[in-house]
């Protein structure tokens, strides 16, 4: 039910960051994209490619989106204009997708949960993922499959 991500193939686009550890622990359902509300000196530090996912997570205020827990250091040359590191940053999406996430995260438990930050064009842009937690064994045998796969590429050539 999964769906495999896509390489990116977009040359308007540049990495920021990835959160590698999120398809570790979580069973990717379904992808989403939306732009991040940002001050200028995060947009600055970003494009030093400083920051931390951690513990963040995608949730809903007042029938609105963010993003928690994001870690964007301070820009060392903004001085007293600088930015609270792990502020919580309002997502950019329509109210009805926004109307509709709500629903399925409280209807089913799931969560929320960054996988990358990127660059489209001039624009800051999140790809977040609707998730299920995984168990260990879950993740053992996601392991044992990886595993297998590589021993097969190895074999082939």
């Amino acid at each position: 039910m999964a769906k495999k991500a896509k390489k990116d193939t977009n040359p308007n686009h540049r990495l920021i960051a990835t959160n590698r550890r999120a398809r570790h622990d979580y069973e990717i359902l379904e992808t989403f994209e939306a732009g991040i509300q940002l001050v200028g000196s995060e947009v600055k530090t970003l494009r030093g490619g400083t920051v931390t996912f951690g513990d963040s997570h995608v949730g809903f205020e007042k029938e609105e989106a963010y993003i928690f827990d994001l870690f964007i250091p301070e820009y060392t040359y903004a001085n007293q204009f600088n930015h609270e590191p792990k502020r919580r940053r309002k997502l950019l999406m329509k109210k009805g997708e926004i109307l509709r996430l709500t629903s399925k995260v409280r209807e089913s438990g799931l969560a929320l949960i960054p996988l990358r930050l990127y660059f489209n064009k001039s624009w800051v842009k999140l790809e977040f993922a609707l998730a299920r937690g995984k168990k260990q064994h879950d993740k053992r045998e996601s392991l044992k499959k990886a595993d297998a796969k590589r021993e097969i590429a190895r074999a082939k050539g």
